[in-house]
C-alpha cells in the first residue's frame, strides 16, 4: 500500500520524467530524420519508406534514451524540491532515506524493465525490420517511385525512365524508355537512350548494385557536340542504376536476435550481448546516482548540480563504451569489467546518498572557565 508521500513523489517524478522523455524524443527525431534524409540522398533507399525507417530507428534508440530521460527527470524533479525547501521540510518532519529511496526505486525498476524490453527484443527487431524494409524497397520499382505512364527521375538523379505498364507487385515492366547523361573520361558528355519491350529490376547478390534488365530493344549513344552516334540492337540489356550506398554507421550484428546472439562465438557478438544486458543495469545505476546529485541548497545555482550530473553521466557511459570496445576488439574475453564499472558507480551513489541522511555527530558543549 502506497503512502501519501510515496504517491506524491511518484507523481512529481513521473511527470518530470515523462516531460524529459518527450523533449529527448523530439531531439532524437530531429537527428534521426536528418540521418535518414542523408541516406535517401545517397540512394540507400527510396523516399517512400523514409518515415517507416525513421520510426523503426527511433524505436531502436529508446534503449539509450530511456535511462537518460529517467536520470535527468529525477535530477530536475528532486532538484526543484530541494530548491523550494520541500525536501528540507519533509526531512525535518521525520522523513528518512527510505521515504525518498522507495519511490525512486520503484520508478527505477519500471525504467529498467522498459529498457530491457527494448534492448533485448524491440531494438534488434526494429533493426531487422528496417533492414528488411530497405531491402524490399530497393528490389521494388514501385517503392522506388516508378509509376506507369509518367517520367520518373532515376535514383541518384542519373536520368529519367518511362514505362507504359507496370505489374501490381512492381516486378515486371512493360515498354520502357531510359535517358541518361554522363561525362566520360575524355570530358565529353554522352547521352544514352535505351528502349525495351519489357524489363525487370533486380539487385546483385551482395545487395549493392542495382540493375534494370531490358529485353528486345535499341540503345543509342549520342556524344554531345559530335556526329559519331551509335545505335545497337539487343535482345538483353542490363542497365545499371545508381548503386545502393550502404550506411557506414550500421552494425549488422545489432539486428541479430538475442537468443541467436547468445549462441554466437565472436568478439562482436559478445560485445553486443554485454551491452544489451548492461543497458537495464545502467538505468538502475543512473537512478541511484541521481539521488545524491540532485541535492541542492535553496540559494545554490540551479544548473550547477545539473552540469555535474551530466558530466558524471558522460563519464560513466564512456567508461562502459570503452569496456565494450575492448570486448569487441578481442582484448577482453568477458564482460566482467563492465559489471565492475557499474557496481563501482552504484556503490559511489549509495555511499553519497547514505552520508546525506546520516545523523551528524553532536558536539559536546564547552563550559567557559571562570577565573578566580
Amino acid at each position: 500500500m502506497l503512502s501519501i508521500l510515496d504517491r506524491y513523489f511518484l507523481r512529481e517524478l513521473g511527470q518530470t520524467m515523462a516531460a524529459t522523455a518527450i523533449v529527448l524524443v523530439t531531439v532524437l527525431a530531429g537527428s534521426s530524420f536528418a540521418h535518414v534524409l542523408q541516406q535517401v540522398a545517397n540512394g540507400s533507399f527510396p523516399a517512400s519508406v523514409m518515415f517507416q525507417v525513421l520510426g523503426l530507428n527511433m524505436l531502436d534508440g529508446l534503449s539509450n534514451l530511456l535511462p537518460l530521460s529517467g536520470y535527468v527527470g529525477a535530477l530536475w524533479a528532486m532538484g526543484r524540491m530541494y530548491r523550494e525547501s520541500e525536501m528540507h521540510v519533509l526531512a525535518s518532519s521525520g522523513m528518512g532515506a527510505r521515504g525518498l529511496l522507495r519511490p525512486v526505486a520503484m520508478l527505477a525498476v519500471v525504467i529498467a524493465l522498459a529498457v530491457g524490453l527494448v534492448s533485448l527484443w524491440l531494438g534488434p527487431w526494429a533493426s531487422r525490420s528496417s533492414a528488411a524494409l530497405i531491402d524490399a524497397a530497393n528490389r521494388s520499382v514501385i517503392a522506388a517511385g516508378l509509376d506507369a505512364g509518367r517520367f520518373t527521375e532515376l535514383p541518384g538523379k542519373d536520368g529519367v525512365i518511362f514505362v507504359d505498364t507496370l505489374s501490381r507487385d512492381g516486378s515486371q515492366l512493360g515498354k520502357t524508355f531510359i535517358a541518361t547523361e554522363r561525362k566520360g573520361s575524355d570530358g565529353v558528355s554522352r547521352l544514352r537512350l535505351i528502349t525495351g519491350a519489357s524489363g525487370q529490376l533486380y539487385q546483385e547478390s551482395d545487395g549493392n548494385g542495382r540493375f534494370l534488365g531490358l529485353k528486345d530493344g535499341w540503345q543509342y549513344e549520342l556524344p554531345l557536340g559530335t556526329d559519331n552516334w551509335r545505335r545497337i540492337r539487343y535482345e538483353r540489356n542490363d542497365a545499371s542504376l545508381s548503386n545502393v550506398q550502404g550506411d557506414s554507421d550500421s552494425n549488422p550484428i545489432h539486428g541479430v536476435a538475442t537468443r541467436v546472439l547468445a549462441r554466437t562465438e565472436s568478439n562482436e557478438a559478445r560485445a553486443e550481448l554485454a551491452w544489451r544486458i548492461g543497458s537495464p543495469v545502467m538505468a538502475l545505476v543512473l537512478m541511484m546516482l541521481s539521488l545524491p546529485l540532485a541535492k541542492q541548497n535553496p540559494r545554490e545555482a540551479r544548473y550547477g548540480r545539473l552540469l555535474l550530473a551530466v558530466l558524471a553521466f558522460f563519464l560513466y557511459q564512456n567508461l562502459m563504451a570503452l569496456c565494450n570496445g575492448q570486448i569487441s576488439k578481442g582484448h577482453w574475453q568477458s564482460s566482467i569489467p563492465m559489471w565492475v564499472v557499474s557496481t563501482l558507480a552504484f556503490a559511489i551513489g549509495a555511499w553519497l546518498f547514505r552520508n546525506q541522511y546520516q545523523p551528524r555527530r553532536v558536539r559536546a558543549a564547552r563550559t567557559p572557565q571562570v577565573s578566580a
